[in-house]
């Protein structure tokens, strides 16, 4: 199975991360964490674990979780989850979002001249 957390969630998730790291305090990373997945995605989550607690899994990663890094944090969610057999996927902006605003501003380029001299 497969649970993407958008990039809003992914985001908000990375930002407490780095506050955690800054300030030492997990509380509030792990219940950023737990907001970022829909109740479906947790649901699922707890009948595939063992004791079905996803807060304390939570508890579990973030105290394997050296504090430094919030991508090493992805990394044991995603290996964590991996294990009972969930593959978390996380959002990613398409190059072709950006080739699109470029795009217009190629119009908006050759639509106006601009003679400054």
């Amino acid at each position: 199975m497969e649970i993407y957390l958008d990039k809003r969630a992914a985001r908000q998730v990375r930002l407490s991360a780095q506050e955690a790291i800054e300030e030492g305090d997990t509380e509030s990373l792990r219940e950023d964490i737990l907001e970022s997945f829909t109740e479906e995605q947790v649901e699922e989550i707890e009948r595939r674990l063992d004791n079905a607690d996803f807060y304390e899994f939570l508890t579990d990663i973030l105290d394997e979780w050296s504090g430094d890094d919030a991508e090493e944090l992805f990394e044991l969610l995603e290996t964590q989850l991996g294990e009972v057999g969930i593959d978390l996927k996380t959002e990613q902006v398409h190059d072709d979002d950006d080739d699109d605003d470029d795009d217009d501003d190629d119009v908006y380029s050759d639509d106006v001249l601009v003679d400054d001299d």
